[in-house]
């Protein structure tokens, strides 16, 4: 577990499904997320089934998806995720974020990315990316609010093009 001022960062629950349900089942959280189409959760099985596969991906650290919850109110605000990108040729590891449209525009995504990221070089990483979507704007902004580098659009990892962002362990110390 994490804990920054305001949040907590810790492995997901069975009892968050319903709030996971809520998240993921918007097409206006899905559009930013994945490939294609999006696929918004249809029930609480497959939002208890994406916690599982949390749990599996946590299960090497730094590497996960965790929830991120508010202090002091238990509302779960949305997700903070640290992976290896799919066809990965070196290992490159990937931070992302979501988070409900109540949460949104109150500087948890900053917040949240900002401790994985610390973790993340704690634990050995060198650089760490972040991709979006090339119309994502607000996500865009976190990534530069949190000190990361545009270095323009690729299409390498995802199919499409993708926004690409990076900061290393030297470049993140600096921030202080």
């Amino acid at each position: 577990m994490l804990h920054t001022d305001r949040l907590t960062i810790r492995p997901w629950r069975d009892d968050d499904a319903p709030r996971l349900l809520d998240i993921l089942g918007r097409p206006e959280v899905m559009r930013w997320l994945g490939d294609g189409e999006p696929k918004p959760l249809q029930d609480l099985d497959e939002a208890l089934a994406k916690i599982a596969r949390f749990r599996e991906r946590s299960a090497t650290p730094p590497l996960g998806g965790w929830a991120v919850e508010v202090t002091g109110t238990g509302v779960v605000a949305g997700s903070v995720l640290l992976l290896t990108l799919p066809n990965a040729e070196a290992g490159e590891v990937e931070i992302g974020w979501w988070l409900h449209p109540d949460s949104q525009g109150r500087g948890y995504a900053r917040e949240a990315a900002d401790a994985v990221l610390a973790d993340g070089f704690a634990h050995g990483l060198t650089e760490i990316h972040a991709l979006t979507h090339t119309d994502n704007h607000p996500s865009m902004g976190v990534c530069r609010r949190l000190g990361m580098r545009d270095l323009g659009v690729v299409e390498k990892w995802y199919s499409g093009p993708s926004q690409l962002f990076r900061i290393t362990a030297a470049e993140h110390a600096a921030r202080g």
